[in-house]
């Protein structure tokens, strides 16, 4: 049986880079259809992120042209992965397999050949992963593998090298809609779900047009999720350095007390101030961490909705 293909696209801003990109999308799925790879009624579904600018004007515009283009937007801006989550469940209903991608252009499109082959042989999950980071500058470079091997470390299950391009089928999908938590973290909790999966390797592009809207902020606030979502080790971590410190705390005491007895006591205020400082600062940090863990908990328990769909284009057309 010939899959039916949606390929999903988060877009926030996009209005420089769309008309550009939009026209390759198009044109993959033409391809893919006339070598019979994907049913005829495949489609790229645009995901208008809550966009200050033109972006839903052009994605509008772009589903009245081409039969093969659809869009929804939401009601405010949710973060790339509610609304690359909000683009696949309603795609869901729709398709069979879906390919979730950047609209920027630096993935590379050719790559969706190989996913749906992979796709056809068997693999549920067939993960999108760079060859080499040559676009990247040196310290994304360098962060961004030392952020893979942390969360490696901390035991998160990740794919190196591997963001949010990737196929999943409908069935996968179907269970990723079971998982309720507010802070979805995809590339963490797509790896656990244990469907068959397989990578497809290529070479990341430069940007097309446009500014990138994944500043380090983002970036980091992205790479705290990863790690907070997944496990406890940092708080384990804590409790490590804390029976460190209370040793050598109790060593200090011990020495204190027999230098005292000794007579060899002297003013010690500079050794004093580090200690001080030192302690303070553990405390501050063991604070941040058992904080950001009790604020995860807080945004869980309110349960609210991760995004709102107010528009789609098959609805106003």
């Amino acid at each position: 049986m010939v899959p039916r293909l949606y390929i999903v696209i988060p877009c926030y801003n996009e209005e420089k880079v769309l008309p550009v990109t939009s026209e390759l999308f198009i044109n993959k799925i033409k391809e893919l259809i006339s070598r019979e790879s994907i049913d005829r009624k495949s489609k790229v579904l645009f995901v208008n992120d809550g966009s200050s600018d033109n972006t839903w004007n052009i994605i509008s515009n772009l589903s009245k042209k081409s039969e093969f283009v659809e869009g929804i937007s939401l009601a405010r801006n949710s973060g790339h992965q509610n609304a690359l989550l909000a683009g696949l469940f309603v795609a869901e209903t729709m398709c069979d397999i879906t390919i979730s991608i950047d609209c920027d252009g630096q993935d590379d499109i050719d790559a969706m050949d190989e996913m749906v082959s992979e796709y056809r042989k068997g693999s549920d999950i067939v993960y999108g992963i760079r060859s080499d980071r040559k676009t990247d500058t040196v310290f994304k470079k360098v962060s961004a593998e030392m952020y893979y091997k942390l969360l490696s470390k901390l035991g998160v299950d990740v794919i190196f090298n591997h963001a949010d391009y990737r196929l999943m089928s409908c069935e996968v999908i179907r269970q990723l809609m079971k998982y309720e938590e507010v802070n979805m973290y995809l590339r963490g909790i797509i790896p656990t779900l244990g469907y068959n999966s397989s990578e497809v390797y290529y070479s990341r592009k430069e940007r097309m047009a446009g500014e990138t809207h994944y500043p380090l902020s983002k970036m980091l606030a992205l790479a705290l999720d990863g790690i907070t979502s997944f496990t406890i080790r940092p708080l384990r971590l804590i409790i490590a350095m804390g029976i460190i410190v209370a040793f050598f705390s109790f060593v200090g005491v011990i020495w204190s007390v027999a230098s005292a007895m000794t007579g060899e006591t002297v003013d010690g205020w500079a050794s004093m101030t580090c200690i001080v400082c030192f302690l303070g600062g553990i405390q501050l940090i063991s604070m941040g961490v058992v904080g950001e863990y009790v604020g995860k908990i807080y945004m869980e328990s309110k349960h609210r909705p991760k995004y709102n769909v107010i528009k789609k284009t098959w609805e106003i057309k």
